[in-house]
């Protein structure tokens, strides 16, 4: 899933792809450099953003969503968590809902999914983008979070939308400090019994320049290091911002998880 925000304040990318034509290019090179899906999102979820207007979100991701599906017939996914903004870019050409808040930020979201039968990223976040990462706290992340998206699974499910259009998100970086991540990233086996597909987004996030002093441009090694464990560990789905060396990574990845020997790789 190559991300493509069009947005001003993203972490990696914000304000590069701030016109129709530009974002619409990118989103074109994306696919040419192996992305299945390509992921727009006209809000920022970087810590400590402020949300924006659905008018001002629909007019950011609208125009990019319909010129871009009208170019490439490849899947396309809308970052959002407002039902308006996911109607709009649904009816534009997107299949898929990509939802911060799982479709329980907005009231009328499931029943945007579930009469459009758009797939839908249901994610783990606790607080807000605005707060997320003032003071997250946890007894057992990984237990808390598997509980708590099994759980949404099972109400999103019993709303109507069926399992097989569902992936699940364990929100890496949102509401988590350093040590919750890399207990989630070391625990992703543990997702599997949930049932849908597992998605995973570390892409240059805060907590690899934590861990490798690098500032955000320069996390390219950490984030594939990052994804290589992540496949080795279940992942299905990877968010990425560098989609041509990480999809060399995810191939390479899997063709290592196929040889003897690949059942001993350590746990964290």
């Amino acid at each position: 899933m190559g991300i493509l925000n069009v947005t001003p304040d993203s972490l990696a990318d914000g304000g590069s792809h701030n016109s129709v034509e530009a974002a619409v290019e990118y989103g074109l090179w994306l696919q040419s450099e192996g992305a299945d899906i390509v992921d727009v999102g006209g809000e920022s979820s970087r810590p400590g953003a402020l949300p924006v207007s659905v008018e001002e979100e629909c007019r950011r991701v609208v125009p990019v969503i319909r010129t871009l599906a009208r170019a490439w017939n490849g899947p396309i996914s809308v970052d959002t968590c407002k039902a308006v903004v996911a109607r709009e870019a649904l009816a534009a050409g997107a299949c898929i809902v990509n939802d911060i808040t799982a479709l329980g930020g907005d009231p009328e979201m499931l029943a945007v999914v579930r009469e459009s039968r758009a797939g839908a990223v249901l994610m783990h976040m606790q607080g807000t983008p605005e707060n997320m990462q003032a003071d997250p706290q946890y007894a057992d992340v990984v237990a808390e979070v598997h509980d708590w998206l099994a759980r949404r699974v099972r109400e999103v499910t019993g709303a109507g939308i069926p399992r097989q259009r569902l992936a699940i998100d364990p929100g890496i970086g949102f509401g988590k400090t350093l040590e919750h991540n890399l207990a989630l990233l070391g625990g992703l086996e543990r997702f599997g019994d949930i049932g849908p597909p597992l998605l995973v987004g570390l892409s240059r996030k805060g907590f690899i320049g934590r861990i490798t002093g690098a500032p955000v441009e320069d996390r390219l090694a950490g984030s594939l290091a990052g994804l290589v464990w992540c496949i080795w560990r279940g992942a299905a789905i990877l968010r990425v911002l560098d989609v041509r060396a990480s999809r060399d990574a995810m191939r390479m990845a899997s063709a290592l998880a196929g040889l003897p020997g690949a059942s001993s790789i350590p746990s964290i």
